[in-house]
């Protein structure tokens, strides 16, 4: 065991390594990072950028593709990327144009969660990027889609933790409404 320590201090012989490693691991988004996607910013150059809302078909779409492992890896150009979104968005090409998929691009890298290769017309995630790109799709995908369906009145086959816990949350959020909101008006 000794062994062991004295070979770890010789690795990293001061802590900021794995300082840096335990901060790389922490991958949370801080409410401004979201809202600064979310809602419609100016960047310091004066340029509008949209927000990126989630739960738009169009963004959902936008952000699942970037998640895909070759973009990532290789990059990819207007027309790729229009072609993946408009797959996910169950979309023909003419329903999503160019001139969309260029809007949509500027979008992105407004709110910098992409970039242009200099001298190329290829883009890559930002590791913000990805991580949000990540987190629209988990949250799409493991949260409001099964949340949804279980709200719709037709029965839907869950397993029974899943559904406890969605009307566990149910309950929570009907004591915080009533909590807030005795008369049960919201405002």
């Amino acid at each position: 065991m000794a062994y062991l320590k004295q070979l770890g201090r010789q690795i990293n012989p001061d802590s900021s390594g794995l300082e840096v490693e335990r901060v790389s691991h922490n991958c949370g988004l801080s409410a401004a990072s979201i809202q600064r996607v979310v809602l419609p910013t100016v960047g310091k150059d004066g340029q509008r950028a949209p927000g990126l809302k989630f739960g738009d078909p169009r963004v959902m779409a936008l952000m699942l593709a970037l998640t895909m492992f070759g973009v990532v890896i290789d990059g990819f150009r207007n027309r790729e990327l229009r072609t993946r979104v408009a797959a996910l968005g169950e979309l023909t090409l003419a329903q999503y144009s160019a001139r969309q998929m260029s809007y949509d691009l500027a979008r992105l890298r407004r709110k910098g969660l992409i970039f242009r290769a200099q001298g190329s017309h290829r883009y890559y995630p930002t590791p913000y990027g990805c991580k949000l790109a990540r987190l629209y799709a988990r949250l799409e995908m493991r949260v409001f889609r099964p949340a949804l369906s279980a709200m719709q009145e037709r029965v839907v086959e869950m397993p029974t933790p899943l559904q406890s816990a969605l009307q566990g949350v149910d309950r929570h959020f009907d004591q915080l409404i009533q909590t807030t909101f005795p008369t049960g008006k919201a405002a």
